[in-house]
């Protein structure tokens, strides 16, 4: 039987195995007997805790005693609260320059070079709509569009995507919900894994096709065309004018060739989702090393989740630029406390049951192992859900903790790969951007071997290394972006997963 303390100052440790009652256990040079059976991922008591008393973890509070613990008692819901505490923001105080890698020794992957200037791993045609009610013609113009290209005369294109959502009508034209949807459409129009968009509305919306197209500077083009279903004749007529659309926008994307691009210029989007307690110490450490080579390579990564950061902002303050980097970060943190208040939420009832079964007791010590997936360089900027970014390097974008809203959001910012953490064994892929799964034990990934793209779990039984494992993870970052497959592309997911951000009432 094994238990792992993560630091020193911590006063639980973590079973690596089921532990029975009764079971003498080594945590460092004490010899502790278990008073309870403890889970897998569970926590058990090195010490006593009196209560009230704090309770660590990472060398960091996750909450505090519910009553007296004893050394050898399982830790969890039912002897861990939650509590106000002191957290030690210090802006810029950890920040260091990054080292790049000399531009002569920089990777490069084979990507596509858009007119734009902008370098996509995939080549899609897609299919956007601005409001609900358009989602049928969408998807009946990529069945069609599809059953042509099964004919295999345009083999360089990856595929058709219809991008249907829940939004764009009955909601207000002025506000913040009115902006998030904005920007993640015209994200998504811009992006560089599309050869070529539809974007199809039906006409009496409030998110107006023309108002959208002027607003984003969007114009119809040979990368982009635009039509409502009021306008074109109603249903049957649209989809033969989208289908036309897609015909004419085939032979220029085919055309598109795999190149060499700068490692520079890939954009990772990192998330966790379905996690457990083995994952802030094997797939969310690895994944943060590997977004450091990337930003190292001048590189960018999207972190997100704004909810499963809550108790651990103060890590990311920390490491900020410049103290305006810093307030933008907790100045989204307090929208979130008044947002999840006025809904009747609080931001502490996070973890999902999933991951209290994983060992994960409160948002704290869930926030702590997530936050690992940012790494160890700079927080370079701040940014609203779906804003582009503007600066090179470590990126916080905003946006909730539910993984597809999340990673639509991280895509509308620009992400071309996405690398998604899980130790309960999250199903995810998402169109047009390849997704990778990294599993955060040997359980889930022989478990669920064919939604795995890199066991992570060979780190606790010594096999590999935080370090050794980002480098594994970075070099299959490039493989994909150069066009590898992923084992979600394999299985067909990432025709679903477009979620924007719905904030505000539907009226």
């Amino acid at each position: 039987m094994r238990v792992i303390q993560i630091t020193a100052s911590d006063n639980v440790a973590i079973a690596v195995n089921d532990i029975p009652a009764g079971v003498i256990v080594s945590a460092g040079s004490a010899s502790i007997e278990s008073r309870q059976a403890i889970p897998a991922m569970h926590k058990m008591a090195l010490v006593p805790i009196a209560e009230g008393a704090e309770i660590r973890k990472y060398g960091q509070l996750i909450g505090f005693a519910d009553c007296d613990i004893q050394p050898g008692d399982h830790v969890h819901v039912h002897n861990c609260r939650m509590g106000a505490a002191e957290k030690d923001y210090a802006f810029c105080s950890r920040y260091t320059p990054t080292e790049f890698v000399p531009d002569t020794e920089r990777k490069q992957f084979m990507g596509y070079r858009r007119s734009s200037g902008a370098a996509g791993t995939r080549n899609y045609l897609g299919i956007i709509t601005s409001v609900n009610c358009s989602a049928t013609v969408a998807r009946g113009i990529a069945t069609r569009g599809e059953a042509l290209l099964a004919s295999g005369q345009w083999p360089g294109i990856d595929g058709i995507v219809a991008l249907g959502h829940s939004s764009g009508c009955g909601m207000r034209g002025d506000d913040e919900g009115y902006l998030t949807l904005r920007r993640t459409l015209e994200g998504f129009a811009r992006h560089p894994n599309f050869a070529g968009v539809l974007l199809v509305g039906l006409g009496c919306e409030t998110m107006q096709l023309q108002r959208v197209l002027e607003e984003c500077g969007l114009s119809d083009g040979e990368a982009f065309r635009a039509f409502t279903i009021q306008d074109s004749g109603g249903t049957r007529a649209s989809v033969e004018r989208g289908l036309a659309v897609l015909e004419e926008m085939f032979e220029r994307a085919n055309s598109y060739q795999r190149e060499p691009i700068p490692a520079s210029e890939l954009t990772l989007a990192v998330q966790c989702g379905g996690s457990d307690a083995f994952s802030g110490l094997t797939a969310n450490p690895a994944l943060g090393a590997a977004g450091d080579l990337l930003v190292r390579q001048g590189g960018s990564v999207i972190y997100s989740e704004t909810p499963e950061i809550y108790g651990a902002e103060h890590l990311l303050t920390q490491r900020a630029t410049s103290s305006d980097v810093a307030e933008a970060l907790l100045e989204r943190i307090r929208w979130w406390e008044e947002y999840t208040r006025i809904n009747g939420v609080e931001l502490d009832t996070n973890p999902s049951p999933g991951n209290k079964a994983g060992g994960l007791t409160t948002i704290l010590e869930k926030s702590l192992g997530a936050q690992a997936k940012s790494g160890s360089t700079a927080l370079t900027g701040v940014y609203r859900y779906g804003e582009p970014l503007r600066e090179k390097g470590l990126a916080f974008m905003d946006s909730p903790g539910y993984d597809p809203v999340s990673v639509t959001g991280q895509v509308a910012s620009g992400a071309n790969v996405v690398c998604f953490t899980t130790g309960r064994g999250s199903a995810f892929g998402f169109k047009p951007v390849p997704c990778l799964k990294l599993a955060s034990n040997e359980r889930l990934f022989e478990r669920m071997r064919e939604d795995m793209d890199i066991n992570c779990g060979n780190i606790l039984n010594g096999e590999s290394d935080v370090a050794s494992k980002g480098e594994e993870i970075f070099d299959r970052v490039l493989a994909v972006a150069s066009g590898e497959r992923t084992a979600s592309e394999t299985l067909g997911y990432g025709d679903c997963e477009f979620n924007p951000w719905k904030i505000g009432a539907t009226v």
